[in-house]
């Protein structure tokens, strides 16, 4: 009987504690949980953004033809890599604190680094393993064995093809995405590139082929693909719909950043691509940015660039206007000539990583619970923004699109960094916000040197270092009810914020062979030889003679077009010639590209069989706009 009581007992108390933990866990009475702000990311794009920094790699072969965008005609014997080892690359990424690759398996030059079936342009040609290679498989293999993130670049574009422009090429374009969407596992991303038509080599046609971007690659098939055999990876292009380009190739967004775009608006080649930096505050799509950006000036390997890599400050730069800035980094690494990452480029990324993590390594908010001015419940309670829980969020009430937290530190502290998350998984919500610190027996805001609006995925903050007992932060307005999911707060020493230029200066090696610009005006032309890239000359032509003054022998020179963020006067093809006195063509010397000048306005080489002659004569024979100006913030010549 004693025992039958002691079971009954027993079992009574567990159902209360049962009992007390079901209510202690339900939401209050009446009070709802936060209910998703339109639009939403799909949890594939929430994934996708936790990544924050991942690689890109460009090789092939305009690795060696030390081009950007190759013609298409090139040889594909050129393809010899000496010592080509993917464990090395991903090993590198590993130590660079990356999650991730992103293959260049085909550029716009169509040759392909993995044994398709449906062209011989590819690495079945090449010399290297004997035509039995396959780098695709080689990387995808290295990124499971050390345990990253693999993906693909498939360019639409086709420069080698003859039937590129016709609907035998999109069936072409479609079979070669299933390949590699069906044999080398899962991947995280597709990347298709803006750049879609122009001229190329086209199977000896030469010529310029045009297509309608919006719809010719027939992209609602690549989507169904994509569902079928991909449903995780999520499509990159400029207007997504996975995520977005940021509208430049210098790697930041903007300070205001949404995650939104006007559905069906951006296409490929959109025209005003600027405005990806900010995202549409009105939009209707959820298409989170993506900054892409070279370690280099240029995306593949030159020689010439091996004193050129981004420092750590630069690089530290970027991930604060990148990842801090509600965008994912993707950053390039372009693989030498040997088949590796040059330790220059590994040394820099590996340190700047190292870097990164001096700088958020003390969280000094961890653990502090703030007050609010308003809580939706206890359920969301200011509590749940330091409690390392990337699902737990702090909410105001419906209606209440302004609050305030409050941070009590236990001593002053030394702060110069803040680190803001909404839970995006219910919309991005805040459109302004301050921030204020208890220092010197007072309130005081805090100078972050930028806009303090959007917050999105991730907002990261620098500021100069003051020391504070108590941070506020002010949520001033927001498109709902506020959902905070995670604050963070630290010191970073030395106290210091880089802001290094954002375009890619000319290195002079050696000094240019002095010249005049015929029928320029001297002060104007004088622009272009003073080694400063914030001044541009600027040439009401499209024909430029030079004049030595004697007999020069010269085999290379050196454009960098004006550096302006909305540049004047780009050159996209060039002929130059060497001239008569009166300025009249005489020998064709170098005609060619200045390759991505629009998105990547870095100093460009054109080198050739040395030539000795008074006059040149170069002609601007295609313009990236309709500009009757040449705009020329540096130009040289060298023998």
């Amino acid at each position: 009987m004693k025992k039958n009581k002691l079971t009954f007992w027993l079992l009574f108390s567990v159902c209360l504690l049962i009992g007390e933990s079901v209510i202690a866990s339900a939401p209050e009475k009446g009070i709802l949980p936060v209910q998703p702000l339109l639009p939403v990311p799909e949890k594939k794009q929430v994934d996708w953004q936790k990544m924050e920094t991942y690689a890109f790699v460009h090789f092939g072969l305009n690795t060696f033809n030390n081009q950007e965008w190759g013609y298409g005609d090139a040889d594909p014997k050129i393809f010899d890599p000496s010592n080509l080892d993917c464990e090395q690359w991903v090993q590198t990424f590993v130590k660079s604190g990356m999650t991730g690759v992103i293959l260049t398996a085909k550029h716009h030059d169509g040759f392909c680094l993995w044994p398709t079936q449906y062209t011989d342009y590819s690495i079945k040609q090449s010399p290297w393993k004997e035509g039995k290679g396959d780098l695709v498989r080689e990387l995808a293999d290295a990124c499971k064995k050390y345990g990253i993130k693999f993906a693909v670049y498939l360019s639409p574009w086709d420069r080698h093809q003859a039937f590129y422009g016709t609907p035998e090429y999109v069936e072409y374009f479609h079979n070669q995405l299933a390949e590699l969407m069906t044999n080398y596992g899962e991947v995280f991303e597709v990347w298709f590139d803006g750049a879609n038509g122009g001229d190329g080599w086209y199977g000896g046609a030469k010529d310029t082929r045009s297509i309608d971007r919006k719809n010719y690659y027939d992209y609602p098939r690549v989507y169904r693909l994509l569902d079928e055999v991909q449903p995780q990876a999520i499509v990159f292009s400029d207007g997504g719909p996975g995520c977005r380009w940021v509208g430049n190739e210098n790697g930041y967004a903007g300070a205001t950043n949404w995650s939104f775009l006007r559905k069906g608006e951006v296409y490929p080649g959109y025209a005003n691509y600027r405005e990806l930096q900010y995202g549409h505050a009105d939009g209707n799509q959820w298409v989170a940015a993506e900054c892409d950006v070279s370690i280099r000036p240029g995306w593949f390997y030159h020689p010439n660039e091996d004193d050129r890599v981004k420092t750590v400050e630069h690089l530290t730069d970027l991930y604060y206007k990148s990842v801090g800035r509600n965008a994912t980094l993707l950053l390039n690494f372009p693989v030498d000539r040997t088949g590796r990452i040059h330790p220059i480029d590994s040394t820099r990324a590996v340190t700047w990583h190292q870097q990164l993590v001096s700088e958020l390594n003390t969280n000094v908010l961890k653990g502090i619970v703030p007050q609010a001015t308003d809580s939706r419940s206890s359920e969301w309670s200011p509590a749940n923004v330091s409690d390392d829980n990337y699902d737990t969020y702090w909410a105001t009430a419906d209606g209440v699109t302004s609050a305030t937290l409050t941070f009590n530190l236990k001593r002053p502290t030394l702060l110069n960094r803040l680190l803001m998350q909404e839970y995006i998984p219910l919309g991005q919500r805040v459109k302004a916000f301050s921030i204020e610190a208890y220092s010197n027996g007072q309130w005081q805001t805090v100078n972050v040197g930028e806009e303090t609006t959007t917050i999105g995925y991730k907002r990261i903050l620098r500021f100069p270092t003051i020391e504070a007992s108590q941070l506020r932060i002010n949520f001033i307005d927001a498109r709902g009810p506020l959902t905070i999911n995670n604050i963070e707060a630290y010191y970073a020493a030395p106290d210091k914020k880089i802001e290094p230029k954002e375009r890619t200066t000319v290195v002079a090696r050696t000094p240019s062979i002095p010249y005049q610009m015929r029928g320029v005006n001297q002060a104007e032309a004088q622009k272009a030889t003073d080694n400063d890239p914030t001044t541009t000359c600027l040439i009401k032509n499209k024909k430029i003679v030079f004049d030595f003054k004697q007999s020069e022998t010269v085999s290379m020179l050196t454009y960098l077009p004006d550096q302006e963020e909305y540049p004047t006067g780009l050159i996209s093809s060039y002929e130059l010639y060497t001239a008569s006195k009166n300025g009249k063509p005489e020998k064709l010397i170098a005609k060619g590209e200045f390759s991505n000048i629009k998105n990547n306005p870095i100093a460009q080489e054109v080198h050739f069989a040395p030539v000795t002659a008074r006059y040149l004569l170069l002609k601007a024979t295609r313009m990236v706009a309709d500009d009757t100006r040449i705009g020329i913030a540096e130009w040289s010549f060298r023998k």
